[in-house]
C-alpha cells in the first residue's frame, strides 16, 4: 500500500500486516456493500504476488454478493500468482462456504492470527 491512504468505509477497513494486506469487512455485506468494496478490492489484487487476507470477523449479514466478491478476489489473486487467506468464525457465514463449495477453495480461519499463520499456498487450485 506503499504511502497511499488505506481505505477507510462503512464496510471496509484496509491495514497491513505481517506481509498481507488485510481486507477487514464490515456489516451487512450485501449488493451495496460490495459496489462499495470492489473498486479497493480490484486495485489490491491487481497487484502482481499480493498476500491478501480477507476478514468476515466484522460483519451481521452475508448474501451471494459476499461470495462473489471472495470468488473474484480470489481468482485475481490466482491469476497473478498471489495468495488469499480468509477469516470466519460466524456459524452462519461459514456454513453459506460450505454448501456453497467455497470453504474447499478458500478454507477459513477462526482468527486473522491463525489466518496469518497459515501454510502458504492456502488458496490454491483443488
Amino acid at each position: 500500500m506503499g504511502n497511499e491512504r488505506a481505505p477507510f468505509t462503512r464496510h471496509l477497513r484496509v491495514r497491513r500486516e505481517r506481509g498481507h494486506t488485510v481486507l477487514e469487512l464490515h456489516g451487512e455485506i450485501d449488493i451495496a456493500a460490495a459496489v462499495e468494496i470492489i473498486p479497493y478490492l480490484d486495485r489490491i489484487t491487481a497487484r502482481p504476488g499480493a498476500r491478501v487476507v480477507i476478514d468476515l470477523s466484522g460483519i451481521d449479514f452475508f448474501d451471494c454478493s459476499g461470495l462473489r466478491l471472495l470468488y473474484r478476489a480470489r481468482a485475481r489473486l490466482l491469476d497473478g500468482g498471489g495468495e488469499l487467506r480468509l477469516v470466519c468464525a460466524h456459524p452462519l457465514t461459514l456454513r453459506v462456504l460450505k454448501v456453497t463449495g467455497l470453504s474447499r477453495l478458500l478454507p477459513p480461519r477462526p482468527t486473522l492470527d491463525a489466518a496469518l499463520e497459515q501454510p502458504e499456498a492456502a488458496s490454491g487450485p483443488v
